[in-house]
């Protein structure tokens, strides 16, 4: 599916843009797959650009401060100019997986990765990024077509996806700007049938006590948890692989500054949120570990945030405030929803409704820090397209031009590395 992304009208002024001259910014976007069974190719034509480039910032010793050690505070709003080139970055890993994936279905090698790792990411990346693909990663569904579901469709049925892959900076320049060695774990969104029917096993299911968690009602999405946890004879699970390579990875460079950063899209979004906590909770002299996502859907419920909190992982979460998957699956229902109501009808309807859906184990909470940007906010962006929102293009291109709540997005001057590679 192919979207086409260009002012429809004449681009307004709004009062924090700032103006480019000779510039009318039209570009063909082939989507992120956000359909099942979407065989079209990911490419993004040539934006031109007639804007100055600049050097990405030397982080030194406040690395740490921009993987979120204090919660990003006062790097969100208005969004600090280092942190954003970060987001960008880490976005490009996350396109990465995109470009790298077999998406044709007539494919003998649909749904594998296209390239091998020594090349991946040179040729579906920036070109000297610095860091070196490790290891592949892959996702393996727990739910099964059944026979006559597969008789009626000439869709292939694969169990086991390449999903994404972990890439280690080794490049020294690129070390010392960034302040330590940091490694990458990037993950795609829903590319397969079966992955498609993953996401819609929305009910909450207790968290394994391998884990680490322990209680019995710290709860997250049944599909997510599948697709992480779920192996074959062939294939380990996704939990197996992100969990030896990290260990290799510390057990490596775990004498020196390092950190490990999981970034991903949607679904990859959502596993990297189950992803980090894992680490955190069960890996012995884990580093820092942050997360940044990307149109996140909802992973599990209160007792699963607290337990996150806990653990010291850091997320932010990138949330296109028109983009409807953030807002799935299940619902966010607190305690205070209706008091400022006053009615006793108002409140006892709310005990009623958290009761059924607590019940029905759909009770769901947002977790780490966000950044809320908004399509509506661009000229560029094709409106109420619900593909167009929730695609991972769309969202590097909002994090761009994103100044503050107040000024939610402005056309730059400054061309940020990120942008000039897609």
């Amino acid at each position: 599916m192919t979207l086409s992304i260009s002012p429809t009208t004449q681009p307004h002024t709004s009062p924090c843009s700032v103006s480019k001259p000779n510039v009318n910014p039209t570009f063909s976007h082939a989507t992120t797959p956000s359909l099942p069974f979407n065989k079209s190719q990911l490419a993004w034509d040539r934006i031109k650009h007639d804007s100055v480039q600049c050097n990405s910032p030397k982080l030194g010793h406040k690395w740490t401060q921009y993987q979120g050690i204090n919660q990003w505070d006062g790097l969100l709003d208005p969004l600090d100019d280092n942190l954003r080139m970060e987001i960008l970055r880490y976005g490009q890993f996350v396109e990465s997986t995109y470009r790298a994936f077999d998406f044709d279905t007539n494919s003998p090698t649909y749904a594998t990765c296209r390239y091998p790792k020594t090349s991946l990411l040179a040729r579906t990346g920036p070109r000297k990024s610095g860091y070196r693909v490790t290891k592949n990663l892959h996702a393996t569904c727990g739910v099964e077509l059944p026979n006559w579901v597969s008789s009626l469709s000439q869709l292939p049925r694969v169990q086991s996806s390449w999903i994404g892959y972990v890439a280690v900076c080794e490049d020294r320049e690129e070390i010392a700007r960034l302040g330590r060695r940091d490694v990458v774990i990037a993950l795609r969104g829903t590319a397969t049938c079966l992955e498609w029917l993953e996401n819609l096993r929305v009910t909450l299911t207790k968290l394994p006590s391998h884990m680490g968690c322990g209680y019995e009602d710290c709860m997250v999405e049944n599909g997510f948890l599948s697709l992480y946890v779920s192996k074959t004879g062939a294939c380990p699970s996704l939990q197996d692989m992100v969990r030896e390579e990290v260990a290799r990875v510390i057990e490596s460079y775990g004498d020196e500054p390092l950190s490990i950063t999981i970034t991903g899209h949607s679904l990859g979004a959502a596993l990297a949120i189950l992803s980090a906590y894992d680490i955190t909770a069960t890996l012995k002299n884990a580093p820092m570990v942050t997360v940044v996502s990307f149109g996140a859907p909802r992973v599990g419920n209160e007792k699963f945030r607290s337990q996150l909190e806990k653990s010291g992982t850091r997320i932010l979460r990138i949330v296109n405030s028109d983009d409807v998957i953030t807002k799935v699956p299940g619902l966010v229902v607190r305690d205070d929803d209706v008091a400022c109501s006053g009615g006793v009808h108002a409140a006892g309807f709310q005990s009623w409704f958290r009761k059924v859906v607590d019940d029905m184990q759909l009770v769901y909470a947002d977790v780490g820090q966000e950044l809320r940007v908004s399509s509506r906010e661009s000229q560029y962006l094709k409106k109420g397209d619900v593909a167009t929102c929730h695609d991972l293009k769309t969202y590097l291109h909002l994090v761009n031009g994103f100044v503050s709540s107040s000024c939610p997005y402005t056309t730059k001057t400054t061309q940020y590395p990120a942008e000039a590679w897609l």
